[in-house]
């Protein structure tokens, strides 16, 4: 049996998401400071495609690659970038609430994933 890898990749995503507030809570922060450029993180996509979790499967031989790529457990790397304009109000607050609405799907799936495991344990 393989391992389920939900779990790894919810933890990947909570980790992108946690930077991702870091940086909107800093452009935020810095709204009225002159020459200041807002920043964003990398989409979580190219999260996914660094680590080679994008993929998952029941079996190896279920893609033409011949499996996924392993991960050694420690946290993704985030790219951090600048747009070089300043930040708005109103943009930094939507990605604010866009994170948060991200954070709660992903820990709701969690939640009903964890449930169905000890569903088919207790049984």
């Amino acid at each position: 049996m393989q391992p389920i890898q939900l779990f790894e990749l919810a933890s990947s995503q909570a980790h992108w998401l946690s930077v991702r507030q870091s940086v909107v809570a800093g452009n935020i922060a810095n709204i009225n400071t002159p020459g200041y450029a807002a920043k964003d993180v990398e989409p979580f996509q190219a999260v996914l495609d660094s680590l080679g979790t994008q993929q998952m499967a029941t079996h190896a031989s279920h893609f033409a690659g011949g499996g996924t790529q392993q991960t050694n457990g420690n946290a993704p790397v985030v790219g951090i970038t600048s747009s070089g304009s300043n930040p708005s109000m109103e943009e930094q607050l939507m990605n604010a609430g866009q994170v948060r609405r991200e954070f709660e799907l992903n820990t709701g799936l969690v939640r009903s994933f964890h449930r169905m495991m000890l569903l088919t344990v207790r049984k």
